[in-house]
């Protein structure tokens, strides 16, 4: 595919979860150098991260520091994910429960001394209030949004947009093994952005209607795969986490 100078070239990475090994692995697939702590392209394109950077997984703090580090520095990208709105929550002292992988985060931080907590609290924080609800990249031709989005929220931000792009189209109820039904909104969506979204995990990417879903479950030992924006190709890794079939969701 050739591409055309004035266009933006973007990495963009599905539900981290704490996999910072498959993380590392990811980017580096993806021709990035991590000679100064963090990953570099030599051609410049970003990374672009769609949220849950945390829970479940190994290491949650070390991708906390380096997509803290990107931001700041303008070298990537970030919307969050409900699991990030979670946390955040967590760290204003609100009354959260530490269950669905926030106890796995919360055990990390307790670990850290308290000038190392702090420290992640104050750069967590930061990254998580400057964050867009979802990210317009590409004057607009490229839309990524945790959960996705559905045309005719694009360019909000209301209550209900927040809603949507954190925990997808939810019905209330739930499913036999505790997972929230969610619509499948991409079989209806006809926009004309592309659209990149996350949340719900899927054994592989998922194309529907000009959307594509990257989560693939690295967390529960699926892959983490990225997609390359403009070429819209995917590069996965496989996850080193144990395989649990029953967290993904077949759309069959």
């Amino acid at each position: 595919m050739k591409i055309k100078e004035d266009i933006p070239l973007f990495d963009i990475i599905g539900d981290i979860h704490g996999c910072f090994d498959e993380m590392v692995s990811l980017t580096e697939r993806l021709d990035y150098d991590w000679t100064s702590g963090i990953p570099v392209h030599p051609l410049g394109r970003k990374l672009v991260f769609l949220g849950d950077l945390t829970d479940r997984g190994p290491d949650s703090i070390s991708v906390l520091k380096v997509v803290f580090e990107l931001v700041k520095t303008e070298q990537a990208y970030y919307c969050p994910g409900n699991h990030c709105n979670k946390l955040y929550r967590y760290m204003l002292g609100r009354n959260v429960q530490q269950k669905h992988g926030l106890e796995t985060t919360v055990a990390e931080l307790t670990r850290l001394t308290h000038t190392e907590r702090d420290a992640i609290y104050k750069s967590f924080i930061s990254l998580y209030e400057s964050a867009p609800l979802y990210l317009s990249l590409d004057d607009g031709n490229l839309i990524v949004a945790h959960a996705g989005i559905p045309e005719h929220y694009i360019g909000d931000t209301g209550k209900k947009v927040k809603t949507f792009v954190l925990y997808g189209d939810i019905t209330g109820e739930s499913h036999p093994n505790g997972m929230p039904v969610r619509k499948d909104w991409a079989f209806n969506y006809n926009g004309a952005s592309m659209i990149v979204y996350g949340h719900t995990p899927v054994l592989e990417p998922r194309w529907v209607n000009h959307t594509v879903n990257i989560d693939t479950g690295c967390v529960f030992g699926g892959k983490l795969t990225g997609i390359r924006y403009p070429e819209l190709k995917t590069i996965s890794i496989s996850s080193s986490m144990p395989f649990v079939k029953e967290k993904f969701t077949s759309f069959e």
